[in-house]
């Protein structure tokens, strides 16, 4: 039995990783901020912000075998500095440091293979320098320290609980029988990974003496097109979407967004392109990710299971101003 620190254990990927810890046995405490802890009973429990660094520190000095590092503060950012000043806490006892990435440190381009270059101190979108910064601060921490870190870059991650809305976005649309505005002409690459995928590989990381001091692209094999993602997403409600394709000048010059409401693709996803080569996660931790489709249809099930009417109700006030426009 390990003991396992998990910061940020009560959400998405945080939630799906403390479930398989417990399913193993394992002693696990949930680091968070929040007011509710879905394993209360299962788990200990600190409340700390996360970029409280001297109290994460703290923390990380009573000892644990694993560290699960998954959680970045929207608001506010968190920083290398701060991700390295909590972790080096965890050296000296040989913690093994399982730090979430994004596919978002490179910064951007095709086909990223871990060697790739990661993004600049300077790069102007903040996420994408926060963490590459707190990649190269923990690499530099197990060079001279040996500790024990490990990095994952996933891109686009779904399935149950997702708090971004994302996969829900388009189901509202598709059960309403509501066309779905795609930006463009369809053919920007969007590559995905399951919640549950990437925590069984975050185990398997944690777990792997191959793994430190390595980062790994952990996602589905391929890139699909944001307008074949829709078609997938309509096969998994047994739904035939209607796709209207609208120019993004369009979009943008109505007033739809990526970061804040109205939301015309989902909420953060209709971004520029990173696509990963996964192969390194396959061959050193036997990495098998499921496929988009079963991984969608295991997600249309919950989102079927939840209650609709605790949802918000979406507002369709936009589309139908850009639908109008365009004819």
């Amino acid at each position: 039995m390990n003991r396992v620190l998990v910061i940020g254990g009560t959400l998405f990927i945080g939630r799906a990783l403390v479930r398989r810890l417990l399913d193993r046995g394992d002693d696990v405490t949930i680091l968070h901020r929040g007011s509710r802890n879905p394993f209360k009973r299962d788990t200990r429990e600190v409340r700390c912000d996360r970029n409280d660094t001297q109290t994460l520190a703290n923390v990380l000095r009573q000892g644990f075998d694993i560290v699960f590092d998954n959680v970045y503060d929207w608001e506010r950012g968190t920083t290398g500095r701060q991700v390295a000043g909590a972790a080096a806490a965890g050296a000296p006892s040989r913690t093994r440091y399982v730090f979430m990435s994004s596919c978002a440190a490179y910064g951007s381009g095709l086909d990223r293979h871990e060697s790739s270059p990661l993004a600049e101190s300077d790069h102007p979108e903040e996420y994408c320098r926060n963490k590459a910064d707190s990649e190269r601060a923990l690499f530099a921490l197990h060079s001279s320290t040996g500790l024990e870190a490990t990095t994952l870059r996933p891109p686009f991650v779904y399935g149950p609980h997702n708090p971004f809305y994302r996969e829900a976005f388009f189901w509202d649309r598709l059960v309403e029988g509501r066309p779905i505005l795609v930006p463009g002409d369809g053919s920007r690459l969007m590559q995905l990974v399951h919640v549950w995928d990437l925590a069984d590989c975050a185990l398997r990381a944690a777990a792997s003496p191959a793994s430190p001091g390595r980062a790994y692209n952990v996602a589905h094999s391929n890139a699909v097109r944001q307008d074949d993602l829709v078609m997938a997403l309509g096969q998994a409600a047994g739904i035939e979407p209607d796709l209207r394709y609208v120019p993004r000048a369009t979009i943008e010059r109505m007033g739809g967004s990526v970061f804040s409401p109205p939301y015309y693709f989902g909420q953060y996803f209709d971004m520029p392109p990173i696509t990963l080569n996964t192969s390194r996660a396959r061959r050193e931790l036997s990495f098998e990710p499921r496929t988009l489709a079963a991984g969608l249809r295991n997600t249309w099930q919950w989102y079927k299971s939840t209650n609709r009417r605790i949802r918000r109700k979406p507002d369709f006030s936009f589309e139908d101003a850009v639908l109008e426009a365009i004819g």
